[in-house]
């Protein structure tokens, strides 16, 4: 009885029919996760290979895509970096690979969760649900708010970035934990609350996903990287974001 209630309430935020987009080259385990999806009360459509699903993608947007990297004419991880050119629609990348590199290489291209092979289809399902929940039900943010920090200057809106006047080019999670941190000044964030605020899950990915992202952002926004000021580490805590 609880599973359409939960289908339902991300519905009413949706307000229509949930689509998903499944890009699995494995008929059989594309239909499971089909019937499962449409078990659940979601609009399955099914693409066998990276180029049928860009089209299927352009045709009619779905709310969410589940998206297998082995496939057959582009990888999943090409076809996850060209729809993140376009569009922020949720992803959950499946693999057979269980290798941590796979893993945070999708989740840098923009991946929102990642499932290894073989994963149960109730678990895969708990995945889905959750990521909807989070993504329709997040409260609108004032796109018409700037945010300021010292020399960042970020525009949500525009989803636009920069530092001391020069542009930065940022990631979508880039982009989003950039904000967070300007956006909660001087305080000190754990990962976990980073995790849950940037990433929606803590439980989906790990601290070190933190940690490589930090990395990366302190590159491009801080004179000296290897001795930020601006981003500073919190020593068995987390992070925090100096505004002087």
């Amino acid at each position: 009885m609880l599973k359409p209630l939960v289908c339902r309430s991300v519905l009413s935020i949706i307000g229509t029919m949930i689509k998903v987009l499944v890009v699995e080259d494995e008929r059989p385990m594309a239909e499971a996760v089909a019937y499962n999806l449409n078990k659940e009360g979601m609009q399955p459509v099914l693409a066998y290979d990276g180029e049928e699903a860009l089209n299927l993608f352009r045709s009619d947007p779905p709310h969410l895509i589940i998206l297998d990297v082995m496939l057959p004419s582009a990888s999943g991880f090409d076809i996850c970096r060209r729809i993140r050119k376009v569009s922020d629609v949720s992803i959950i990348m499946l693999t057979a690979r269980a290798d941590e590199t796979d893993r945070v290489v999708g989740l840098e291209l923009g991946a929102d969760d990642y499932v290894v092979k073989p994963f149960s289809m109730r678990e895969l399902m708990s995945r889905v649900k959750g990521l909807l929940r989070r993504t329709a039900g997040r409260p609108p943010l004032r796109e018409d708010l700037d945010v300021e920090c010292g020399g960042i200057r970020i525009s949500p809106s525009r989803r636009e970035a920069s530092v001391d006047g020069k542009p930065l080019a940022l990631s979508r999670l880039e982009f989003e934990l950039l904000l967070f941190f300007a956006r909660n000044p001087n305080r000190v964030l754990d990962r976990t609350t980073i995790l849950d605020r940037v990433w929606g899950e803590a439980g989906f990915v790990g601290e070190r996903t933190v940690d490589v992202h930090v990395r990366w952002l302190r590159e491009k926004i801080e004179p000296d990287p290897s001795n930020p000021t601006r981003i500073l580490t919190v020593r068995g805590v987390g992070y925090k974001m100096v505004c002087r």
